[in-house]
């Protein structure tokens, strides 16, 4: 399989349209060139309406204020390669949050995407996903130690979702002490300077 068929193969899947209720809509952005690789959850609704990867409250957090960069770096392919453990909004549950991502399209998919981007480093976004990638180590492990996924630096970050206002009142020090660090190896990646 080439890369080229790999995306047009995800975005004709459609194995969990009975599972969600809705018409799956897979969605991942960047090529096989990109320099990071996000890897987070699952889309939002926002992101399923308008096709576009963190276009919603997580992503403006994300973007502004904890990577400090601009849409045109984000959405620039040479720079990300956005993906998720689950490619499509999974639904609500009836709280009103977001149904957990199905792992049977991590399963499916998630390795064959990671084989083909030659990136730099990986960020991986939230505890869901981060969990799939690193089992059996506590969370808060991951997010304020250095990790490798393949033979690259990888870092893990809790969700920037405004719903997870109390993870990081338990743990004011990510934004303290590890979210710089993290900045700083996102720019580095990036090529930018202040």
């Amino acid at each position: 399989m080439e890369f080229n068929e790999l995306k047009e193969s995800i975005l004709a899947c459609r194995d969990c349209a009975e599972k969600f209720g809705h018409t799956p809509s897979p969605i991942f952005h960047g090529t096989q060139h990109s320099k990071i690789m996000q890897i987070s959850q699952a889309p939002s609704k926002n992101v399923h309406l308008t096709k576009r990867p963190f276009n919603d409250p997580s992503g403006d957090k994300l973007k502004y204020q904890w990577y400090q960069i601009t849409d045109d770096e984000f959405y620039n392919e040479d720079n990300f390669y956005i993906t998720s453990i689950a490619h499509c909004f999974p639904g609500k549950n009836g709280k009103g949050g977001d149904k957990p991502p199905p792992l049977s399209c991590a399963k499916k998919w998630m390795a064959t995407e990671m084989s083909f981007v030659d990136n730099k480093i990986f960020v991986i976004i939230g505890a869901k996903a981060a969990n799939y990638l690193f089992p059996g180590i506590p969370f808060i492990d991951l997010v304020f130690n250095e990790h490798i996924l393949g033979d690259k630096p990888t870092y893990v970050m809790p969700h920037p979702s405004p719903l997870n206002v109390r993870w990081f009142k338990e743990h004011p020090a990510f934004e303290e002490q590890r979210l710089p660090v993290i900045r700083a190896k996102v720019w580095e990646a990036l090529g930018k300077t202040e």
